[in-house]
């Protein structure tokens, strides 16, 4: 069995070193790196792997619930960075890039305003909450002096990677009877930045807001296909997809669904940013105990 594993793991690291480094070492020009000889992409098959059916009658338990990934600590660096991408391969952006990118060119189109998934924004919805454009002080005198406007006395500010904050994420943690384990299902994402209307103003950091919503099912293939640098091996990138599917983040549970209708914590312990993130602590361990219940008659 532990030869079979290792076999498997072998084979797996192999792909990922041909995906990562299609014909680096066999190019004679630049234009060469990258491309792949029609044998490897006939054998290519390298996509998502799907989520399993799950039974509703086989969900034991489960719970609904919201988290803040911050993009402040270490481990969460890899979703903001990078953020210059003038001087950088075009298969490396971070993830509000990535998301973005993917809603522009019609891969992602579930796109909502909230995380319960009901009202979609359009193309046009998505491009006011990032964009601002306003008329200079010398282009309104211009204008009340009659004279005409041109690009110069406009004012143009856009919502770019160096200006997400955080994501809020949610997801469903469930007991699955017949695997007889607890699991979690990503469900949506959303990037976190200062309104864009009052983005240059001071202490505009302190009040952010969720630009929109993705529901990452239907963004998977996206997600999948921008790689991430791996810092301990760069021949074997990750995926944004295998990076929010393993969890390797760190957050804090902001809301979980509850009778008062799914108030945040902040709601029921004010102006206590301690106890508050005790609160969180204490909906983990709530959750992580779950599986261990299950199992003690």
């Amino acid at each position: 069995m532990r030869i079979k594993s290792l076999i498997i793991a072998i084979s797996l690291f192999s792909v990922g070193y041909v995906s990562a480094q299609a014909n680096l070492l066999n190019a004679t020009i630049p234009e060469q790196v990258g491309m792949k000889t029609p044998e490897q992409l006939a054998a290519d098959n390298d996509r998502p792997l799907p989520y399993g059916y799950i039974d509703d009658r086989d969900i034991l338990w489960s719970k609904v619930v919201w988290e803040y990934v911050d993009l402040n600590e270490k481990i969460n660096m890899p979703y903001y960075y990078p953020v210059d991408t003038s001087n950088i391969s075009s298969t490396r952006r971070s993830l509000f890039d990535t998301l973005l990118r993917g809603i522009k060119s019609g891969e992602i189109i579930d796109v909502y305003d909230d995380s319960y998934f009901e009202d979609k924004l359009t193309m046009r919805d998505i491009q006011n909450r990032l964009s601002r454009i306003d008329t200079s002080n010398a282009g309104m005198e211009r204008l009340n002096a009659g004279e005409e406007l041109t690009d110069e006395y406009v004012d143009r500010r856009d919502i770019t990677s160096s200006d997400i904050q955080g994501f809020r994420i949610k997801g469903v943690w469930y007991f699955d009877k017949r695997q007889g384990e607890l699991k979690y299902r990503l469900l949506g994402v959303a990037p976190v930045a200062p309104d864009v209307n009052f983005i240059d103003n001071a202490g505009a950091e302190d009040e952010v807001v969720e630009l929109f919503w993705v529901w990452y099912p239907g963004a998977r293939d996206t997600t999948f296909d921008m790689k991430v640098f791996n810092q301990k091996n760069s021949a074997y990138p990750l995926s944004f997809d295998h990076l929010l599917n393993a969890r390797r983040f760190n957050s804090i549970i902001y809301r979980e669904e509850n009778i008062y209708g799914n108030r945040d914590v902040a709601e029921y312990i004010k102006g206590n940013s301690l106890f508050q993130v005790l609160e969180s602590e204490s909906l983990k361990e709530s959750i992580r105990d779950k599986e261990l219940d299950m199992w003690n008659y």
